[in-house]
């Protein structure tokens, strides 16, 4: 088995625990055989006027056979 990881950005207005759903589900609609995420950093943008939770999320997915063959 050969793995691969992403790192994708969700956002949210609301909470961390939503832009970690936020990046999953994007992640869900595009990508086939995810195994794994990782909460790899958390921010919060303070200048906007409201603030908006960030998390950074890698994504691990299993490569199908014959990919790049």
């Amino acid at each position: 088995m050969v793995f691969k990881k992403v790192t994708l950005i969700g956002r949210s207005s609301e909470s961390f625990e939503d832009a970690v759903d936020d990046a999953v589900g994007r992640a869900e609609q595009t990508l086939q055989n995810i195994k794994w995420a990782t909460v790899t950093n958390q921010a919060v943008e303070l200048a906007a006027a409201e603030r908006e939770y960030q998390a950074e999320v890698e994504v691990a997915f299993e490569l199908e056979d014959g990919i790049g063959e």
